[in-house]
């Protein structure tokens, strides 16, 4: 395959409400949409989920789109590839820019996989026809209203609910919401808004019976998480610190963590989140997919990889309708009492609708010259 151009969208598109974690708070989100077309015609759609901000990851919506409109696109430009493994290798010498490298290569992978007639998740070796679905809550200073948004997603089916955590807004909350729902499986998100100092803090969520608490120290941590992890009963989950299969080995043999959140973005693509999975399986280390609120592309993308057969917990591949009124492909992503069906269909599963697409764009690069030199 030849990708002959490359166009890139800054895509906007309002919360249904604002979402708040310990370290920002959005009404709406800023992602790139990418499409690559082939010398053939074939064309593919990818999602760069990037935070606008630097709190989440160095990354931000800018360094993507100049990443990816001034190195990742000029370096695969007119350059044959048969595999994703030799298109990543066009760009290997980019260090880094997970998010923006993820965008790129996820089109590639739609491309491919229209190309060869097969959907994405048996591209990637899925097994699953459904993904069992949880939900993520923000911050809710509201206590009536956290209950009542739990209380409308258990009603709805879903399979867990994960609370976002910090300082002063944790062990009490986490109480509250067990003693309302005794048996409901519950995890928690810190977001890296904690130190060893907190370690007795920390746990004191032990009584709660968590499935885990996902990322409570430093982003890039696993030395004081294996101490955390040995100082608790509830499993560390790490997510901000894992970036490759190789950190994911590292954290695992020091004992780091005792599941694996994969986010695709963070992983720069699904190539190394395959790689990550393959690792944890066959360590016997639990993993489920984290999300990063993405539109219908990004999140057609993440319930491929999750029907892969090592993701044994709920992840956050929840019904777009819970953040978005319209999203942007069809047929909508959507979750039934809590389970989402794998569609058979080749490409992604989900069709992007170019006027939607059209109306939330706000802003447009067309890239189709030759490869950079040198």
């Amino acid at each position: 395959m030849r990708i002959d151009r490359i166009e890139l969208r800054l895509v906007r598109l309002p919360l249904v409400r604002p979402f708040q974690t310990s370290s920002s708070r959005k009404a709406h989100l800023d992602h790139i949409l990418i499409r690559a077309v082939m010398a053939d015609g074939q064309q593919g759609w990818g999602e760069c989920a990037s935070p606008s901000d630097p709190f989440y990851c160095p990354e931000t919506v800018e360094t993507c789109w100049h990443i990816l409109h001034d190195f990742l696109a000029p370096m695969c430009l007119w350059r044959d590839w048969s595999s994703i493994e030799e298109l990543v290798g066009l760009y290997r010498n980019v260090k880094g820019n997970a998010f923006a490298r993820s965008g790129l290569e996820m089109a590639c992978w739609d491309a491919l996989s229209r190309d060869q007639g097969r959907p994405l998740h048996e591209l990637l070796g899925g097994t699953r026809a459904e993904i069992l679905s949880g939900v993520s809550l923000g911050i809710e200073r509201d206590l009536p209203t956290l209950f009542d948004r739990i209380d409308q997603f258990v009603a709805e089916g879903y399979r867990r609910v994960k609370l976002k955590i910090g300082p002063g807004w944790d062990v009490e909350v986490v109480r509250k919401v067990r003693e309302r729902h005794p048996s409901l499986p519950l995890q928690v998100d810190a977001n890296s808004a904690y130190t060893l100092d907190d370690v007795e803090t920390l746990r004191r969520l032990d009584d709660f019976d968590l499935l885990l608490i996902e990322q409570p120290l430093a982003h890039d941590d696993i030395v004081d998480h294996a101490r955390l992890q040995r100082a608790l009963k509830t499993p560390v989950c790490l997510d901000e610190s894992i970036h490759s299969a190789a950190d994911a080995r590292k954290a695992i043999e020091l004992g780091a963590c005792k599941v694996i959140n994969i986010k695709v973005s963070r992983l720069g693509g699904l190539l190394e989140a395959r790689r990550v999975h393959d690792l944890c399986l066959e360590r016997g280390i639990p993993v489920w997919c984290g999300g990063m609120h993405e539109f219908g592309i990004g999140r057609a993308a993440n319930l491929a990889i999750a029907s892969l057969p090592g993701f044994t917990l709920p992840g956050d591949v929840s019904g777009s309708d819970k953040y978005y009124r319209r999203d942007l492909v069809e047929p909508p992503i959507l979750a039934t009492r809590g389970a989402i069906a794998v569609r058979n269909v080749p490409g992604l599963g989900a069709e992007p609708i170019l006027e939607r697409i059209d109306e939330a764009t706000l802003r447009t690069a067309i890239l189709d010259a030759g490869p950079t030199k040198g």
